[in-house]
């Protein structure tokens, strides 16, 4: 099971973390490339609106293609299987390792953004199929813990591009295209691992009726004492489902009963994207400089944010199965409202005492270890846990919509919010968290060690009334 996760896990959401953070490091030299290819092309200096209209595009269309991928990733888990549609993920992001490396030699910045595109096509796959397939190999009281593989890989990318994007390794002016191509590797270490491992045994029983090959896989994954338990709940809810095909998104939105599990998922994911995560990044650099530290060494801090989340998915799943979900989740957002307010405050005073600005540096990290032991990492464990096998494509499909539409929504508006509210934008922030903590606290029954339809009868009361 350990195994799968990671086999999953490195050609799914790891891909997505590293192509977010490696974008950042060759800023500057994909500037003067753009520059240069236009001079050499046109005979003429590229406009400085241009080429801010030009940067903009290529960092920005990767969250496009991820909206494409989160719109296919449902379909392709159902007629290829969640193996086969991750396997099959891997070779769009050959693909665009391929455009973005050979974009420098051939003088054409066309093909960065095709392969921006392709690349966030593969993210919004893989954030898609990868929790859908961890949620259906894990037993229930290991689930929480196996589900936040999909965050520890994501984190962990976010970290291994930080290091990757150093001047010292990838992150020079010679090395770039090489830095951008990079993530052909954790296609190639997935190609090469993940069809060592079965389908999904829910996916093999419930949507392709193969019971034999059902009960082989349980028998891989779970050993053959503990494989018959595992089979009678797949059972179960085979025959509760009595042959319903898998559903479309848009089957969800009129289907009663999974209002409140619909609900649930787009206000937590729209949670997690405007709960001020990317607020406190782009001001980590502006407060790391006013604690004193030099601009050479910020990339070095920096890359302790990353360490950080990650360090947290990694507690969060060792905590997820013991404390449940609901105390962790309200208990982040919770936290973030409160590093909220002490932000507001710190950087209203920032220039008053020599100690304030360690006190935001400080809030800064206490913000992304509260992120990251609660929204961060049990968002995506839950879209897998509300919704029975016949509705969770789908529903994985919505939420990554949701995700991404929210992701380009705030990283068009988020300059404006913060040119014009300044350190009171967290004020914002504040607000966002504390309803969605009311939210998830009035409507979201925990599900630690529950069935999938055990969850899905916790809801039938909210769904039709206490009275049905």
């Amino acid at each position: 099971l350990f195994l799968a996760v990671c086999a999953v896990g490195i050609g799914g959401t790891f891909q997505y973390g590293y192509n977010v953070s490696i974008i950042n490091a060759p800023t500057q030299h994909i500037h003067r490339f753009l520059n240069e290819t236009w001079t050499s092309r046109y005979h003429k200096e590229l406009n400085p609106d241009l080429l801010t209209f030009l940067w903009s595009v290529i960092a920005s269309i990767f969250s496009l293609g991820g909206l494409c991928g989160a719109l296919v990733g449902g379909s392709m888990a159902i007629r290829l299987g969640r193996k086969g549609a991750l396997l099959m993920n891997n070779v769009i992001a050959i693909l665009a390792s391929v455009l973005m490396g050979i974009s420098f030699p051939t003088g054409l910045f066309e093909l960065l953004i095709a392969g921006r595109f392709l690349i966030g096509i593969n993210s919004g796959i893989g954030l898609c199929v990868q929790p859908l397939y961890i949620g259906e190999v894990a037993p229930k009281h290991l689930r929480g813990g196996m589900a936040m593989g999909t965050s520890i890989f994501l984190t962990g990318g976010i970290l291994t591009g930080q290091i990757i994007g150093l001047r010292e390794l990838l992150g020079g002016e010679a090395y770039w295209p090489l830095l951008l191509s990079s993530s052909c590797f954790p296609a190639f270490a997935q190609l090469l691992f993940l069809p060592w491992f079965p389908e999904s045994p829910r996916y093999l029983l419930i949507d392709r009726g193969d019971e034999l090959s059902c009960a082989k896989a349980l028998r891989r994954f779970h050993g053959s004492p503990e494989y018959r338990r595992e089979m009678e709940d797949v059972q179960r809810e085979r025959f509760a489902l009595d042959g319903e095909k898998p559903k479309k998104p848009w089957q969800l939105f009129t289907d009663r009963g999974v209002r409140w599990q619909l609900i649930t998922v787009i206000v937590m994911t729209m949670g997690q994207q405007l709960s001020g995560i990317n607020a406190i990044y782009f001001y980590a650099t502006y407060i790391f400089k006013q604690a004193g530290i030099s601009a050479g060494k910020i990339p070095y801090v920096t890359l302790g944010t990353g360490a950080c989340e990650c360090l947290t998915a990694l507690t969060c799943g060792l905590l997820i199965d013991s404390v449940g979900r609901r105390y962790l989740i309200i208990g982040g957002y919770l936290l973030m409202s409160l590093w909220s307010t002490v932000l507001t405050f710190s950087l209203t005073y920032q220039e008053l005492y020599a100690w304030v600005p360690y006190v935001s540096m400080a809030s800064i990290f206490a913000f992304i270890l509260s992120f990251g032991l609660g929204p961060g990492g049990i968002t995506n464990t839950l879209t897998a846990e509300l919704f029975v096998q016949s509705s969770r494509p789908a529903a994985y499909m919505i939420a990554g919509t949701v995700s991404w539409v929210s992701f380009f929504t705030i990283g068009m508006l988020f300059p404006f919010i913060v040119n014009g509210l300044k350190q009171y934008c967290f004020l914002v922030f504040l607000l966002e968290c504390s309803l969605v903590a009311a939210f998830i606290f009035l409507v979201i029954p925990e599900t630690k060690n529950k069935s999938f339809l055990e969850i899905k009868k916790e809801f039938h009361k909210l769904n039709f009334g206490r009275g049905s």
